[in-house]
């Protein structure tokens, strides 16, 4: 059996080619894909090679978004049938071979676009609940990505109250304010006053950087209160400079926390510390019960033959480009 799948020929250069779907494995199964969603901040780093996303070239079938059904399985299988609807965390491809104990089984009530988050919504869970969030402390998220917005919204659903966001993009602060954020600022030099007026009398407790750039990390060790937390949820990328570590960090007492989705354990889930299984589980049922509400997210979808427009878009850095869905039939 052949089937389609994206391939990053070489850095900035995106194809979709055949390859031969191998057969399942024992414990395996094979996923006729619906609906996979690009990673606007992982998969862009990785296609044009930024500093500490290096990969080797060809890279196929990237990502880890993947809605489809079942189509076969493998001896041992059990608790999943042919037909099933699932979400896994693999690539853009129309079919996929994953461990069955990988595979999500999907509510009928949750649609392939809707389930196609799970995998970014988790990984701004595990930032949320590293943070500790206590009910009324205020909490401000720099950058309004998808990471960002679903930050914004999981701390939210903490009890963080308010709970700002801050971009360089207009278009994106207003668009953060329309989907749930309590108070939006643009990056300009009047904003740790404005911040702090909007977190008064204390400032924020919590501050998420979440887009994988650098420079606002600084912006967040100031805006932070005093033995408040700086979340880092980007994956920063590049050397952070002009850091006042006595005058920003030590000496108001503030918690550094990394927030990699690597960091994880791998298996028993702990306060604070859940598993990326347990995870997965409830940001599918958070997107069932409708906490988080994602279709405004949406605002490209392509056939996915037409997968390298969708990376063109990408490597431009459009801020208007949010959630880029590919479709496969």
């Amino acid at each position: 059996m052949q089937g389609q799948q994206v391939v990053w020929t070489q850095k900035g250069v995106a194809e979709t080619q055949a390859f031969d779907v191998p057969a399942p494995k024992e414990m395996e199964v094979v996923v006729r894909t619906h609906a996979t969603l690009i990673s606007p901040g992982t998969e862009r780093a990785f296609f044009l090679g930024a500093p500490g996303a290096a990969c080797e070239f060809p890279v196929r079938g990237p990502g880890y978004s993947n809605v489809g059904e079942i189509i076969q399985l493998g001896a041992g299988v059990e608790g999943l049938r042919v037909g099933q609807r699932v979400a896994s965390g693999t690539g853009h491809s129309s079919h996929v071979v994953v461990e069955a104990v990988h595979c999500l089984p999907l509510a009928d009530a949750l649609a392939d676009d809707e389930a196609v988050f799970f995998n970014l919504v988790t990984i701004a869970l595990q930032a949320v609940r590293k943070a500790r969030i206590e009910l009324g402390e205020p909490a401000v998220v720099i950058g309004a990505g998808l990471i960002g917005l679903f930050a914004m919204q999981l701390a939210k659903l903490n009890g963080a109250l308010p709970v700002g966001i801050v971009d360089k993009d207009e278009g994106r602060a207003a668009f953060a304010k329309k989907f749930g954020a309590d108070f939006t600022l643009v990056l300009n030099e009047r904003l740790p006053g404005a911040i702090q007026q909007a977190c008064a009398p204390t400032g924020p407790a919590v501050v998420f950087e979440a887009t994988g750039f650098p420079q606002p990390i600084v912006l967040a060790f100031q805006l932070a209160k005093r033995h408040g937390r700086v979340v880092l949820l980007g994956s920063t990328r590049g050397e952070v400079e002009q850091v006042n570590f006595y005058r920003d960090v030590h000496q108001k007492g503030i918690t550094v926390i990394g927030a990699h989705n690597s960091t994880r354990p791998k298996q028993d889930s702990a306060p604070g510390w859940w598993s990326m299984a347990d995870d997965w589980r409830i940001a599918l049922k958070l997107l069932e019960a409708r906490r988080l509400p994602v279709q405004p997210l949406i605002t490209h979808r392509f056939a996915a033959k037409d997968a390298p427009k969708a990376y063109g878009i990408l490597a431009k850095g459009d801020p208007s480009a949010q959630a880029m869905i590919l479709d496969w039939g």
